[in-house]
């Protein structure tokens, strides 16, 4: 089952709104076939492994990090396959939150003689798959907050000097969580500030950089900037206020940008809470935000980060550099949000620290 979560992280970033998936087969104490869920989210893991072990299939085990899904789609079920290509035994680690499955696929199975296992690592597969779980319960994506920061907290210096915090290999450390999304927001302060592309210019994989979203609500990134010159190739969502102006929402969206309007709340900003059920309901499932201190804020005062990839280099600014988080009005220490660490990782002197949401 270890092996079998190891290949469905290869998805993440590259299968939404479907969940990451592996499926490993084993027979007479061999693996026989391998799969994990194929870019955009077809074909499955376990169609992938099946199509591999060929006849061999017949009588072994597979091991699967989501309950096989039990309705037919584009595809049949992959319940159905499985005991169609004689599998005797079905080891799951978590059922599926999905109403059209929750149980159905276990059940499927069962019903054909197929003796079913669940409950292997599962901890482990709903860490793995935390943003499609909560695009099904709670109607939003999973939020990580990235920040790069000095020890202190900065990411620039008061007079807004912010290129390079962080080395080399951290920034590539960076992008390889871009790839991992499904979607990449900053404010539109960023967007001016910067003229950003948000892809993720690791070699190879350039056709992994996620959705580009800016929350932007007087629509005031320019048509000519790097986002909408690049929106007909790497999708850009752009989330603005109702009285935006119509002639700039009308040159976004010739350009290929998608605009979502909404009311702006107090903070500047449309309200996180808006924003996630929208690219909840787009089929996002893992959001990265990058920016700036008013965006964090903003999805922290809300309880909406649900990890933080916490990149410090070893320097300092001081107090009259830009913190990394604005304020958002907290006044006793009970109130704080909690985070526990869950990673760490160094990239020379460069850290990377990986907190996850504490309840």
């Amino acid at each position: 089952m270890a092996h079998a979560l190891m290949l469905a992280r290869r998805g993440l970033g590259q299968v939404a709104p479907n969940p990451a998936v592996g499926c490993v087969l084993v027979a007479d104490g061999r693996v026989i076939g391998r799969g994990w869920t194929q870019p955009g989210g077809r074909p499955h893991a376990e169609t992938e492994a099946l199509a591999r072990a060929g006849v061999a299939a017949r009588g072994s085990t597979a091991y699967v990090t989501l309950e096989p899904c039990s309705h037919h789609g584009v595809t049949p079920p992959c319940a159905e396959a499985l005991a169609a290509a004689g599998v005797a035994r079905v080891v799951i680690a978590m059922t599926d939150p999905d109403e059209r499955v929750n149980g159905r696929g276990v059940e499927m199975l069962r019903d054909a003689g197929v003796e079913v296992v669940t409950g292997v690592l599962s901890d482990q597969a709903a860490a793995l798959n935390r943003g499609f779980v909560l695009q099904r319960t709670a109607n939003r994506p999973m939020v990580t907050l990235k920040l790069a920061t000095t020890l202190d907290g900065r990411i620039a210096t008061g007079a807004k000097d912010a290129k390079w915090i962080t080395a080399g290999a951290a920034r590539q450390r960076g992008h390889l969580l871009r790839a991992s999304h499904d979607a990449i927001l900053i404010g539109a302060g960023t967007a001016l500030a910067d003229d950003p592309e948000l892809t993720c210019r690791l070699p190879g994989l350039a056709q992994r950089s996620p959705v580009r979203v800016v929350l932007d609500s007087r629509l005031s990134i320019p048509p000519s900037g790097r986002l909408v010159d690049t929106a007909a190739q790497t999708p850009l969502y752009v989330f603005c206020g109702m009285e935006a102006d119509p002639a700039r929402a009308a040159a976004l969206e010739a350009r290929g940008a998608r605009l979502f309007r909404f009311d702006v709340s107090a903070s500047g900003v449309p309200a996180p809470g808006d924003v996630l059920r929208s690219l909840a309901e787009a089929g996002i499932t893992r959001l990265l935000i990058e920016g700036g201190a008013r965006v964090a804020a903003a999805f922290v005062a809300a309880d909406l980060v649900d990890e933080l990839a916490w990149f410090r280099a070893a320097t300092l600014i001081g107090g009259d550099g830009l913190p990394a988080i604005g304020g958002f009005g907290l006044e006793k220490l009970a109130d704080v949000p909690r985070f526990r660490r869950a990673a760490i990782a160094h990239f020379g002197d460069d850290v990377l620290e990986t907190y996850l949401r504490e309840p």
